[in-house]
């Protein structure tokens, strides 16, 4: 895997504009501090390590900056993705996969923005139990069943359009303890327009109940037994399903797809110039690849609707995927499957992790191509604490790309 710094950056977006967004929208703490991770990411305001080749014909030097370790910077998640999918590939089963996506309307937008934290966990609530309902239901499966699912809040153009994407093996455990196929010959998994209407129903419910308790503040009000009649209930609620994965590699490339994805990449920004950020994006609507072009401040609003609440799961498993039950559960299909454990990636440590993504030793001197980078310096940063502060004194540090 090749990498090619891109022109442009997030980070020097906000650094430059961030003060004028401020100026007209009101950003949380949090968001602030996200802003602020992301300006200073590899910057000398993080401190820096020093590393010296123990090549003795060699002793060359490279000073990298600290990275700031945020989830929703553009430079810091490639190497989290990368183990994070080589520990989900230890959950495969040799089963077909459904990818799934439930979406909610634009009109809940709103409601979204102002409480991101409780409409979030509702969305992850009435997927799982949109699909737990469908599987225990023996019309359509009898079985318990599992899933991974990812949060997204965003579009290709950046605008707010919360939805999640689910990853399901088709086939869940029974009462018995044994594993069974999904039906419908696996060409899909149920019915979506009755997905749709059962998790419309379910998420509505949901709403009405955080209204109950104050949490949130619906206008107009539910009748809970005319709910059809309301505006968010006549809206078009849909859940999309593609047709199933039928390997492992297809089942890991989703996921490496939308496990660590953050708004927008850097590579995606084209242009910044006249106060204006271009941007490529794909139009789903006419299936085509179009250039996007925001005012500055406007990009860095919709980059900020898209900053997770402070310590929120954006990514959850379910059922038999779940971490109480997934050891027996996974234990019992492979078993009825007849189908081998995959070794276990947990003891690769970093080094050989970044090797395998990346094709090059980490430390290897760039030089000579025999030393061995070693750290013979570090500073931290003066005016924020730093994670340096709770590593132990081995901690070895790589290479920034």
């Amino acid at each position: 895997m090749s990498y090619t710094k891109p022109q442009f950056e997030v980070a020097d977006i906000i650094k430059k504009y961030r003060n004028s967004l401020e100026e007209k929208t009101k950003l949380s703490a949090h968001q602030k501090r996200v802003f602020t991770n992301l300006s200073q990411c590899r910057t000398k305001k993080l401190g820096y390590h020093k590393d010296k080749c123990d090549n003795s014909k060699c002793g060359h030097t490279h000073i990298s900056y600290n990275s700031c370790r945020d989830r929703h910077c553009p430079k810091c998640n490639g190497l989290k993705r990368e183990k994070w999918v080589r520990m989900r590939e230890e959950d495969l089963l040799p089963v077909k996969y459904y990818h799934v996506v439930f979406t909610v309307p634009d009109s809940l937008n709103p409601l979204f923005i102002k409480h991101s934290a409780k409409l979030d966990g509702l969305l992850f609530a009435t997927a799982w139990e949109t699909i737990k309902q469908f599987g225990l239901d023996h019309k359509h499966l009898g079985a318990k069943m599992g899933m991974t699912c990812i949060l997204h809040s965003w579009g290709q153009n950046m605008a707010l359009h919360p939805h999640i994407h689910c990853l399901i093996p088709a086939g869940g455990i029974t009462k018995n303890g044994k594993w069974r196929n999904t039906a419908q010959q696996g060409k899909f998994l149920f019915p979506v327009k009755a997905l749709s209407k059962v998790f419309r129903g379910k998420f509505t419910d949901g709403l009405i109940d955080l209204d109950k308790k104050e949490e949130i503040n619906l206008e107009p009000k539910f009748d809970p037994d005319k709910k059809y009649l309301h505006p968010f209930y006549k809206k078009k609620w849909v859940v999309f399903a593609k047709q199933p994965m039928h390997n492992p590699e297809q089942v890991v490339n989703y996921i490496g797809r939308y496990s660590h994805r953050i708004a927008i990449s850097n590579h995606r920004i084209k242009a910044v110039d006249n106060d204006r950020v271009h941007f490529s994006w794909f139009d789903y609507r006419t299936s085509k690849a179009d250039t996007m072009n925001l005012s500055t401040d406007e990009f860095l609003h919709r980059f900020s609707l898209h900053i997770l609440p402070s310590g929120f799961m954006k990514i959850r498993h379910y059922g038999i995927l779940s971490s109480r039950n997934k050891t027996a559960a996974l234990a019992c299909a492979r078993k009825f499957l007849g189908a081998e454990p995959p070794v276990s990636m947990k003891a690769m440590s970093w080094q050989e992790l970044f090797e395998t993504i990346y094709g090059r030793k980490p430390l290897a001197c760039p030089v000579c191509k025999t030393g061995k980078m070693v750290v013979v310096e570090h500073k931290r940063p003066k005016c924020r604490g730093s994670p340096m502060k709770m590593l132990s004194p081995n901690y070895k540090f790589y290479v920034q790309q």
